[in-house]
């Protein structure tokens, strides 16, 4: 517990394993001292990625708190878990009860922003706001493209392991993205460290992701979601993102939700345009 609590104080950066049950550790990076601003990275995500989006936020007055969920980044990929949007959600939440956060301003990428609508409603008091980055309502932690990529996961190492897996997230961060430049090879290790740390795991986790059905549809709970939610969309042409009819199921469920399109970027707006983050959780914060 020494160390939560160092974490929650100090200014310097802890990244620590958190174990919720025997079976399942999630990692979570502290730093920075204020109101709390917790980050949840997207399905091939981790804290790596919002390494342009923590300095920005400290140095603004926030403390940033990364939470990766199971499976993702470099927490645990146990094989028999529930990898459902619901108990992601819920074990977000149990790490926030766990370093005493309450009313944080939750920023969320992609799928991410799925779990924390979840934790929205189902504890309204851990979450002060939303900014969603190019993330919806999704009701499953898999798309069907996803689910057809992974009848693929039992020949990955053989057609080429981590090398495979590599090269595919490379081209996947360029088409996603406005201006590819920020993919650099330094980034593509960052991006890839979890899956190259423990490929089979990985690839059992993502199965059990796509295997998975939610025990709880989110859409007729948007409406339970009172605080102020925040869509941040690139305008650049790009794979993936949020659907034009997504858009308007949140535009007509959430009490309080604003738009802002983002010129020039693409699904990783962190990445491509930092400073855009910031300004979405001063006005979230100021709402």
């Amino acid at each position: 517990m020494w160390l939560l609590a160092l974490a929650l104080v100090a200014d310097t950066v802890h990244t620590f394993s958190l174990a919720l049950s025997p079976a399942e550790s999630v990692a979570v990076t502290v730093t920075g001292t204020g109101d709390p601003v917790v980050l949840v990275p997207g399905l091939f995500g981790s804290a790596f990625g919002y390494r342009a989006v923590i300095p920005l936020l400290t140095d603004a007055g926030y403390r940033a708190i990364v939470v990766e969920p199971l499976g993702i980044g470099s927490s645990a990929r146990p094989e028999h878990a529930d990898y459902s949007l619901t108990a992601q959600a819920d074990r977000i939440a149990a790490v926030l009860d766990r370093l005493s956060v309450r009313h944080a301003i939750v920023v969320a990428h992609s799928l991410g922003a799925s779990m924390a609508f979840r934790v929205a409603y189902r504890r309204p008091d851990l979450v002060a706001g939303i900014v969603s980055l190019d993330g919806g309502p999704a009701e499953g932690a898999a798309t069907r493209a996803f689910r057809r990529a992974m009848k693929l996961a039992p020949w990955i190492k053989l057609l080429g392991g981590v090398k495979l897996v590599r090269k595919k997230i490379r081209g996947q961060l360029i088409r996603a993205s406005g201006d590819p430049s920020w993919v650099t090879e330094r980034v593509v290790d960052g991006y890839t460290a979890g899956a190259a740390h423990d490929l089979d795991g990985t690839l059992r986790a993502f199965l059990a992701m796509a295997e998975r059905r939610e025990p709880e549809r989110l859409r007729p709970h948007l409406a339970e979601v009172g605080c102020p939610v925040r869509l941040l969309l690139g305008t650049a042409t790009h794979e993936g993102g949020v659907s034009a009819e997504e858009v308007a199921i949140l535009a007509a469920a959430l009490p309080v939700f604003v738009v802002d399109s983002v010129p020039g970027a693409g699904h990783f707006i962190y990445e491509e345009q930092p400073g855009v983050v910031l300004a979405a959780v001063r006005r979230v914060q100021a709402s």
